[in-house]
Order: C-alpha cells, then sequence, then structure tokens
C-alpha cells in the first residue's frame, strides 16, 4: 500500500508560527474545500502522540475548524505512542506502542488501506529515512516565519531527490506539490559519500 507524507509549510519551512492563526491565516475557500475533499478520502492517518494530542482536540476548542476535522474524526487512524495509554477518545484511532517503522512497514506490504501522516514530523522523518514513503506532499503557504517560526520540518532530514508528479494553486497564492521521493546516500557526483 502507498504512503504520503503530507506537510503544511511556510515558505522557509516550518509547520508554525508563534502568534500566527493555523495556515497562517490564509486559508481560502478554494483550499479549505480541496482539504475537506481531501480528508474524506479512503485512507489511513498515522500520526504521533503529540499530533494525536493537538488533533483530537479541534473542533471543539474552535467551531470553525469543526469541517476540517469532522472527516478526520471519521477516518481511520494509527498512533504511534509508547506513553498514550488505551482507551483512546478520538472515534476510529487504533494505538502502536511498538516500533513505527516495522508496523508501517508491515501494514505497506499486508494492508488494504493507503496511508499518510499527519504533522508527526520525527515520525515522517523516520519513515522516510526508512525508505517507506512512497509520494511526499507539501502544501506552502505564502509566508516567511523567520522570527516567529517553529517546527522546523525539515531538520534532520536525509537528502532527498525529489521528481514532481502534481502541483496545484489554490486561492491565487497557496501552492501544493507532490514528489515521489528518493532518499540519496550522498549528493550527486559525490563517490562514495567522500
Amino acid at each position: 500500500m502507498e504512503l504520503l507524507v503530507d506537510f503544511i509549510t511556510s515558505l522557509d519551512g516550518y509547520g508554525a508560527g508563534e502568534g500566527w492563526p493555523g495556515f497562517w491565516g490564509l486559508q481560502g475557500p478554494e483550499y479549505m474545500a480541496w482539504l475537506g475533499e481531501d480528508s474524506a478520502g479512503d485512507y489511513t492517518t498515522l500520526m504521533g502522540a503529540n499530533t494525536y494530542r493537538l488533533m483530537s482536540k479541534m473542533g471543539s476548542e474552535n467551531p470553525d475548524e469543526e469541517a476540517t476535522v469532522d472527516g478526520l474524526a471519521k477516518a481511520s487512524k494509527i498512533v504511534f505512542s509508547s506513553t498514550l495509554q488505551p482507551p483512546l477518545s478520538w472515534p476510529n484511532t487504533r494505538l502502536i506502542s511498538g516500533d513505527a517503522i516495522e508496523a508501517v512497514r508491515e501494514m505497506k506490504r499486508d494492508g488494504n488501506s493507503a496511508m499518510r501522516t499527519l504533522g508527526s514530523l520525527s515520525l515522517c522523518r523516520s519513515l522516510l529515512k526508512a525508505g517507506l514513503v512512497d509520494r511526499f506532499r507539501v502544501v506552502v503557504f505564502p509566508v516567511i516565519t523567520g522570527n516567529t517560526g517553529s517546527d522546523w520540518i525539515y531538520d534532520g532530514y536525509p537528502d532527498v531527490a525529489l521528481d514532481m508528479v502534481a502541483s496545484r494553486q489554490f486561492d491565487g497564492r497557496i501552492q501544493l506539490m507532490e514528489y515521489v521521493p528518493r532518499v540519496l546516500a550522498h549528493p550527486p557526483g559525490v563517490q562514495n559519500g567522500s
């Protein structure tokens, strides 16, 4: 089964910014409609404990987020965590406390549902390093959060070549880019890392 790593970022690669609203306050009707459609897809969402804690509270704290989170609440979800304990409060969520890489490798081999990630930077980094990611999708919002940015997405990533397979623009300002990733042992033109 296919695994998609999915990120929403500022232009400088941050997943959030201190003091900024969700989506940096720049979400528009085209993007929100696409996000709702995309969230209703037939796949299993993979996440870590921190993302689970954050996302499972969304909607109940902010009515504007409710429609976006509703599709995700109905979707099949797997949380990888050694700290969370069952039962989990968010519906359709399974907890795996073992090795995430081995579990995902087994799900790719034996599963019957495509998978995608939600947030979970360290999980995504580990899955990419293990060569388990089939597609890498980034939605870039037109803002630089240099002074306030947090959760820099690519921290600790290996070198990766990306072959673009799709792109789209929303609301005249938000850019989606989708790639097939290939983890590199060393930069191109360098033999055996020397």
